[in-house]
C-alpha cells in the first residue's frame, strides 16, 4: 500500500481494522525491491532460504520483529 502520510496511514488502518506493519520511504522500498528482485530472471534463480532473505534485510538496514529479525 503507497500513503502520503501517517495521518492515511493512521485512517486507513481505523477503517479497515488492520494492524501496522512495516512501514517504509518510497526510497527504501525501491532498494528492497532492487535487491530482492535482482536476480529474479537468472535461469538459475531457485528462491531464497531465509538466511538469504534476512542478509537482505539486514544489508538494508531493515531489523525488527516484522522483518524475522528476533535480534531486535
Amino acid at each position: 500500500m503507497l500513503f502520503r502520510s501517517d495521518e492515511e496511514i493512521t485512517s486507513w488502518l481505523q477503517r479497515t481494522c488492520q494492524n501496522r506493519g512495516a512501514v517504509l520511504s518510497l526510497q527504501r522500498l525501491w532498494a528492497l525491491a532492487k535487491s530482492w528482485y535482482a536476480d529474479r530472471m537468472s535461469p538459475a534463480f531457485r528462491g531464497r532460504t531465509t538466511d538469504e532473505a534476512q542478509a537482505i534485510f539486514r544489508q538494508l538496514n531493515l531489523t525488527g520483529e516484522f522483518w524475522g529479525d528476533a535480534r531486535s
